[in-house]
């Protein structure tokens, strides 16, 4: 079989197409031909040994996958050749053929295409991990979500409505704003022309928003922290801005306002049977069509580099897949 590899942690700029021998499926494990492999921002950092998980080289970038289950190993249930399945593998999948634990994968109902199932896992499981759970978004309160044209950033816009949000998404463009306005946003702001605080402000009457979204960090961190409401939420997904930003603790303390950290691949790990409960939620939304779960590009997989620099440039909006 194909697989894209990274020999050096020098960037996507520096990985290979290279023929590696067919995986075999071992007790409960299941071998799934690749229909599409999903990019995460992730991915730009993972390639440069600057993301908290640091995978033994050579590895494949993609952390999530779909396709049709090959093989199944001794002791699998519930799953069995020429099922369409998707699944979370952390990295790994820019392959034709990954090897599997059963319990890792989905199945994808008939009415969801396998690209939409492909890009649905990690940005969809993190927002709806990060509103529901970790931030008690509840029905009339106000979410302003940064980044909002990203992959997170649309699943952020989308959840936040099913979940009776009023939505304010922040971008950093006017196309990218019309995007978000386009999947439900109620208000928009520009904050490369704005005042993110000052605005924030504005469109909250002065009280402040309840939930901040944030897979931004750098300046927009403080920014949207002096914006929360009294006892506000500003939820740490990640820092696509590249600065890890450091935040003055009487912000928080003067609003009775909590900062939480979103960690979906360890809730993954730590609580499966909520992460279960939550895909099946997405799962069933997406089949209904209630979330877009929209695929911004599909590239073959030998152009992993030029796709996974589309997230890099900031020029995706929803997802980038590869395929075999």
């Amino acid at each position: 079989m194909l697989a894209v590899l990274c020999v050096e942690l020098a960037g996507p700029e520096s990985l290979v197409v290279a023929e590696l021998p067919d995986p075999v499926a071992g007790p409960g494990e299941v071998v799934v031909d690749v229909a599409y492999a999903a990019l995460n921002f992730f991915d730009t950092l993972i390639t440069r040994g600057r993301y908290q998980t640091k995978p033994a080289l050579p590895f494949s970038p993609g952390g999530e996958m779909s396709g049709v289950v090959a093989e199944v190993g001794p002791g699998v249930e519930g799953l069995a050749v020429g099922d369409r399945v998707a699944g979370y593998l952390g990295y790994g999948a820019c392959r034709e053929k990954v090897v599997v634990a059963a319990e890792a994968l989905t199945l994808v109902p008939d009415e969801l295409g396998l690209d939409k199932a492909a890009g649905l896992i990690i940005t969809y499981g993190t927002t709806l991990h990060a509103l529901a759970d970790r931030g008690a978004l509840k029905r009339g309160e106000t979410l302003a979500v940064l980044g909002a044209s990203g992959g997170v950033g649309l699943a952020a816009v989308e959840i936040g409505k099913l979940l009776g949000a009023r939505v304010i998404a922040c971008a950093s463009s006017a196309d990218k704003l019309a995007f978000a306005r386009s999947r439900g946003a109620d208000e928009l702001i520009d904050y490369s022309t704005e005042d993110l605080k000052l605005r924030l402000k504005e469109l909250t009457g002065g009280r402040g928003v309840d939930v901040v979204y944030d897979p931004v960090g750098g300046d927009a961190t403080e920014a949207s922290v002096r914006a929360l409401a009294w006892r506000g939420r500003h939820l740490v997904i990640g820092f696509a801005a590249g600065d890890i930003p450091k935040l003055p603790l009487n912000l928080p303390m003067l609003k009775g306002a909590d900062v939480r950290g979103v960690f979906w691949s360890a809730h993954a790990e730590r609580e499966p049977a909520a992460h279960r409960a939550e895909l099946a939620r997405l799962f069933g939304w997406a089949a209904d069509g209630d979330i877009s779960a929209h695929v911004d590009a599909v590239l073959p997989m030998a152009e992993t580099a030029e796709a996974i620099g589309r997230i890099a440039r900031r020029e995706a909006k929803g997802k980038i897949l590869v395929q075999p």
